[in-house]
């Protein structure tokens, strides 16, 4: 909405009246583009190029261009119900105009490659070459990379809109929630075309506000979601014949994914995530935090407590503050009426028959 975007205030100085120092003619650009725009969100349009031009002191051949270029970014459109007057985009509009088709480029591209490649390996195979059990042959990049989120995303996308069955979703907690959700995205989209959609999440995304009105918006579309304590990776299962696993790397380094078309390995984690569906509980809107899921999560803490971890450690585990995790671990230890960390552990192995790792 334009509403949230900065207004300028009075005392803001035009680009004429701004110091130029020693930058080039690409920043001075940019510079322009900046002072225009918000010129246009400020006053919620602009009706007349020379007069824009004259407040923001710039020559009416740079104005032009600049709009030119605000234009071409998406960042203006003009309003023919008002005059043709240029009224200021939205950025994440803007920029999901923009990105989009570079996106679905990218993955046709590599569409096509892979096509290429079965091709000539067809061809060229020769007779008996590449037989597995069953009659049939491994397939050519059965398993290969995408790089970058506009890869990854162009990737749901397409394959999103040839999807007829259901999508399987499996996502973990993780440090960068939002670029997660960005990668996402696109898969969720199929609930507009019919498709079901089941998704496995962890346990705190019972506890956030962000996270419970996400949820809560994906339920209304038509999603099916559960949560258990703990999640090792996001993956994708689009209609049990292909596959996405996710990295998603906590520092500035890009995500990253694995497209997996081997069908062995497909029906693989198809069945990992109806296990873990037929083990996780129900997302309930009406009850805000753990309260449907308090008996699993102790016991995910008292395995992890048994293992000798810190409570920063199980905290990380379990993708929730240590705050959190705290006041869980106090509750359990009160529960089994123990006075310490290692007899809590050894008093819920028996309760809960603790047998491995990552056991929810």
């Amino acid at each position: 909405m334009l509403t949230t975007m900065p207004v300028l205030a009075a005392e803001d100085a035009p680009v004429a009246d701004q110091p130029v120092g020693p930058v080039g003619p690409v920043e001075l650009a940019e510079r322009a583009e900046a002072d225009v725009y918000r010129h246009a969100v400020q006053y919620g349009s602009i009706e007349s190029l020379e007069d824009a031009a004259a407040v923001l002191g710039l020559p009416v051949v740079e104005m032009f261009a600049t709009i030119t270029r605000l234009i071409e970014l998406r960042l203006l459109r003009t309003d023919d119900s008002a005059g043709h007057r240029l009224v200021p985009v939205d950025p994440g509009a803007a920029a999901a105009a923009l990105v989009s088709p570079v996106e679905r480029a990218m993955y046709e591209r590599r569409e096509l490659a892979d096509r290429l490649r079965d091709r000539i390996e067809a061809v060229t195979r020769p007779s008996g070459a590449g037989a597995i059990a069953g009659g049939g042959t491994a397939p050519v990049g059965a398993i290969d990379h995408l790089d970058g989120a506009a890869e990854i995303r162009g990737l749901f996308k397409l394959v999103g809109e040839t999807c007829r069955k259901e999508v399987l979703i499996q996502r973990p907690s993780h440090e960068d929630e939002d670029l997660l959700d960005h990668l996402l995205e696109p898969c969720y989209q199929t609930l507009g075309l019919g498709v079901d959609v089941r998704v496995v999440g962890p346990h705190r995304s019972r506890a956030g506000f962000a996270s419970r009105a996400k949820a809560k918006r994906l339920i209304e579309d038509g999603a099916q979601i559960r949560t258990v304590s703990y999640l090792p990776q996001a993956a994708v299962v689009f209609d049990h014949s292909l596959a996405v696993m996710l990295n998603v790397p906590g520092s500035s380094a890009p995500p990253t994914a694995r497209r997996i078309r081997d069908g062995e390995v497909v029906r693989y984690l198809v069945d990992l995530f109806d296990q873990l569906w037929e083990g996780a509980a129900p997302f309930a809107l009406a009850e805000p935090g753990y309260a449907d899921v308090t008996d699993s999560l102790h016991q995910s803490i008292a395995r992890l407590m048994a293992e000798g971890l810190t409570d920063d450690v199980v905290a990380r585990r379990l993708g929730m503050s240590v705050r959190t995790c705290r006041r869980h671990i106090a509750a359990l230890l009160r529960d089994l009426d123990s006075v310490s960390r290692f007899q809590a552990g050894v008093q819920a192995a028996g309760r809960f028959a603790i047998s491995g790792p990552h056991t929810a």
